[in-house]
């Protein structure tokens, strides 16, 4: 009976007007947002006959799944993911190494002219890339490694470096320094107080950056899309541009594309939310 009553007011309490009214808007943004993967998905596995048919099917039937085949077997696809994914690791690794270093040099060695060397990184970071991309384009050509994929990375490595630099730097300052005191008193070096102390303890906010660095050098467009010219060096997004025929457009082929290189960022962001959470929100928790 005592059970059946706490469950009642459970109930009273949690079913108010006010908490409906929020899952039903929680519960709307997720369609919304939702839909459109659920559309390719879908478009993805209709035949060629239901494809255009009006009025379109929620849920195909058949399904086909013939266009994941013929993307990996009859398309170069496979080998602009392969770029992408090399360029985004090299990037992100790249990027975390000088990103970390300089972020502590800034934060904790009273390097002269901190302020002005983080105001210009703040205002590189805010340059749109279309801003960058002519002169960048001359220097890769004159140096002779324009559609390469370093010029790729050295590119992302240009762009995404600001930002992380300014990031790490406000998160390492609102770690106490005494930490730092104690580990050099007991023998440590500035480097060995990183990697021992700081590390460790910026886990959230440096895993937060490395996400999106590898999720923004995996899906950028533009300076791939500029830079290289050919099949072997180009990354996905531009590889998914080469599918459109010269009368048609291959919404099939282009929608499991989409869903074949989406998916694997999707769960791994879904994986590892709570970090990225922890990462974006820790500077405001303990400034």
């Amino acid at each position: 009976m005592a059970a059946a009553t706490g469950f009642r007011y459970w109930i009273r309490k949690r079913l108010n007007p006010f908490n409906l009214l929020v899952v039903f808007f929680c519960l709307a943004f997720m369609a919304f947002f939702l839909f459109p993967f659920y559309w390719q998905l879908t478009t993805a596995v209709r035949t060629s006959a239901n494809l255009t048919r009006i009025p379109p099917q929620m849920f195909p039937n058949p399904i086909d799944l013939h266009r994941f085949i013929y993307i990996f077997q009859g398309t170069t696809f496979p080998v602009s993911i392969r770029n992408s994914l090399i360029i985004a690791v090299f990037t992100t690794a790249i990027c975390l190494s000088f990103s970390v270093l300089s972020s502590y040099a800034i934060a904790r060695l009273n390097v002269p002219g901190s302020k002005v060397i983080l105001f210009i990184v703040l205002v590189i970071s805010m340059l749109p890339g279309v801003s960058i991309i002519g002169p960048l384009y001359l220097v890769f050509k004159n140096a002779g490694i324009i559609n390469t994929r370093l010029c790729l990375v050295i590119a992302y490595t240009a762009f995404f470096l600001p930002f992380a630099m300014w990031f790490l730097s406000s998160f390492f300052r609102t770690i106490p320094p005494d930490l730092e005191e104690a580990a050099t008193i007991d023998g440590c070096t500035p480097l060995q107080a990183l990697v021992k102390i700081i590390l460790p303890l910026s886990t959230p906010a440096v895993f937060t950056i490395l996400m999106m660095i590898f999720i923004n050098s995996w899906n950028e467009f533009l300076f791939a899309f500029t830079f290289t010219s050919s099949d072997q060096i180009r990354t996905y997004p531009v590889g998914l541009i080469m599918f459109r025929g010269l009368w048609n457009v291959p919404w099939g082929d282009l929608c499991a594309g989409s869903v074949v290189v989406a998916t694997p960022i999707v769960l791994l962001v879904l994986l590892a939310q709570r970090y990225i959470i922890q990462g974006l929100t820790a500077g405001a928790m303990k400034g």
